[in-house]
């Protein structure tokens, strides 16, 4: 018996996992998931997770990973049908009725299934076999190693007209019933079908049981009219309803890691690339996402990481997504952006640069609330009043789009709070922090000081807040404070630049002093611990600010998805541009000030030179990618 997956979910969305593993396993929570003995194996330590977000355990000791149905079977070797029929029971499901129409329907359905496996067997013998040769040597090139081959079932479709038809009717397939699989072409003259892949790299798509449904092909004539081939539209396979790589994925999120991305590429390649490097990956069917392969992706994952290529056709990719995807977006589930620099793509920094480069660019992620900010604001230029009034219509028109309430009311505040700091006029301070920064294409500065300032009757913290945002706080060093907040270890190596030179910018000044003397008094100091002084000291609004005006900076190190050690690295480079563009800005006021008609302005323009290519690179945000250069 067939069940629909439509039905399947059904019960599982009835059912808690843990709950039903729980009867038989001894769980414990820990953090999003729930750990014990394994069911499967003898052991002293638990190795046996359990996800309900996902919907999925793992057991590291055996290597069994699967469902709430896969559970039954294994555990109490039951049919695929009899854990269905026993888990719809305990859900309250009815099962669905079959009469002899559908019992057929069913029968050649999985007969036809049944086709397509051996098909993906052949082309997978096909590979190995002389007529491959052209083939492997592609696959060699690209950095696909042959163990691999057999692992993603990657085969090869020779170029003879029929020589999977031969083939599969030798075998006692019927040519229509090959036709109905989408493996053979039946021309609509009435004349005799013909193999739809001829010449191209195979790549098996399977359902979300890893069982084959279509299949996939790249030409290897660079002449071919197509570089990229899917099978068509069946009743097995429907485009708008599949990723590629899904069931691959749905393993590699069951391991245990409650963090790991769910990346979406734009290739089989890179589907292959990522999971390879252990990254959960899939990959859409050639067109855009459909809200149905959105489902499916929040299914296991709530931030799922969208990875586009850079150029034109990336961008506008990315932008046909952020459109699709607004509307169902809920609280727990949005999307992430990511960028792979440099022009490439994930298999080429795969095969370059190897698993650990790849994981680091992919963690360079960007909220999708920036995304759709920045697109919005690249739409046009903002240089009349007119195009900045559009742009203000447009972000309220795109956060009305999401139909969760509370979600478009959080949204219309973000996106507004970001247009009113993209043209705030923060006055000229001695740091030298007088106009607007960006950095990757985001609002880099600015910000709406009176917003952030108590309203109600005057109190000495709401006074002394006041005097020190008189001077403007800047993005980048509300990010060097955040990033020294979040983790104040990073301060043990710079206290004393820290007494000397403060934060970098004057409205810091007053908060670097009582970090130093709590830094200094307590022999262990958490970023709980130190909020909750700062807070009580009177620091409460500045810190209020300091969290606002660093979620727009931008910086790097406050991505919680790199390695420490890496953030640490970044903070201390972006605690270096501070410090040497006050000095700078020092350096240049003296100069200025000693100037006469008959003085040389030789050092007057060396530095100021130094001092406007040191703004340049934070507001084009190269100061990023050379963090060992900050002159």
């Amino acid at each position: 018996m067939r069940f629909d997956d439509r039905f399947l979910d059904e019960i599982k969305s009835r059912l808690r996992l843990s709950d039903v593993i729980g009867r038989t396993v001894k769980l414990r929570r820990q953090g999003r998931e729930y750990a014990g003995l394994s069911p499967f194996t003898k052991e002293k330590t638990p190795s046996f997770y359990v996800n309900d977000e996902k919907g999925f355990y793992h057991c590291f000791s055996s290597g069994k990973h699967g469902d709430l149905i896969t559970f039954l079977q294994e555990t109490e070797r039951l049919s695929f049908p009899e854990a269905v029929e026993r888990l719809a029971g305990e859900a309250g499901v009815p099962m669905p009725v079959q009469d002899a129409r559908q019992v057929e329907e069913d029968k050649k359905k999985n007969s036809l299934q049944d086709w397509l496996e051996t098909t993906a067997a052949w082309f997978e013998g096909e590979l190995r076999r002389p007529a491959g040769q052209a083939a492997r040597e592609y696959l060699k090139k690209r950095g696909l190693p042959e163990d691999d081959w057999k692992r993603f079932r990657i085969g090869y479709a020779p170029g003879g007209r029929t020589a999977l038809k031969d083939y599969l009717v030798q075998k006692g397939a019927k040519p229509a019933d090959l036709v109905q699989t989408g493996v053979l072409i039946g021309p609509e003259d009435g004349g005799a079908p013909y193999d739809r892949f001829r010449d191209r790299i195979i790549f098996p798509i399977t359902d979300m049981r890893g069982r084959v449904i279509s299949f996939g092909g790249r030409a290897l004539d660079p002449e071919a009219k197509a570089k990229y081939l899917n099978g068509p539209e069946t009743d097995l396979f429907s485009k708008s309803q599949v990723l590629y790589g899904m069931y691959e994925a749905r393993k590699v999120l069951g391991t245990g890691d409650a963090d790991a991305p769910l990346v979406v590429v734009e290739g089989y390649m890179d589907v292959i690339a990522c999971q390879r490097a252990g990254l959960a990956a899939v990959a859409g069917m050639g067109t855009a996402l459909t809200e149905e392969q959105m489902a499916l992706m929040w299914r296991f994952h709530q931030e799922p990481t969208l990875c586009f290529d850079g150029d034109g056709a990336g961008r506008r990719a990315a932008a046909r997504v952020i459109d699709r995807a607004l509307p169902h977006l809920k609280p727990g589930r949005s999307f992430k952006f990511a960028i792979v620099t440099g022009g490439k793509d994930p298999d080429d920094v795969l095969r370059d640069q190897g698993p650990a480069a790849l994981k680091a660019q992919l963690a360079q992620t960007i909220p999708f609330v920036d995304a759709l900010f920045t697109r919005e604001r690249e739409t046009e230029p903002l240089d009349t009043p007119e195009r900045r009034a559009a742009l203000k219509s447009r972000l309220r028109g795109v956060a009305a789009a999401i139909q969760d309430k509370d979600l478009a009311q959080a949204y219309r505040e973000e996106l507004l709070t970001r247009f009113d700091a993209l043209f705030a006029r923060a006055p000229a301070g001695p740091a030298g922090f007088d106009r607007p920064f960006q950095q990757r294409g985001r609002p880099f500065g600015g910000g709406r000081r009176g917003d952030f300032i108590d309203r109600g009757p005057p109190t000495a913290e709401g006074m002394a807040a006041a005097r020190r945002l008189a001077v403007g706080l800047e993005p980048i060093a509300a990010a060097v404070a955040k990033g020294a907040l979040d983790d104040p270890a990073r301060l043990d190596e710079r206290l004393e630049t820290l007494e000397a030179h403060g934060l970098g910018h004057p409205a810091l000044n007053d908060l670097a002093s009582e970090i130093i003397r709590l830094r200094l008094e307590a022999d262990v100091l958490d970023s709980e611990a130190l909020t909750r002084h700062l807070a009580a000291r009177g620091f409460g609004v500045l810190l209020g600010e300091i969290d606002r005006a660093a979620r727009i900076s931008g910086a790097p190190f406050l991505n919680p998805d790199i390695p420490p050690a890496t953030a640490r690295s970044l903070w201390s480079h972006a605690f270096e541009v501070l410090i040497r563009m006050a000095a700078l800005e020092s350096a240049l006021s003296s100069a200025k000030a000693e100037l006469t008609e008959s003085s040389d302005t030789t050092a007057f323009m060396r530095l100021k030179g130094e001092r406007d290519a040191l703004k340049r690179a934070i507001r084009t945000g190269t100061v990023w990618t050379a963090p060992g250069s900050i002159g």
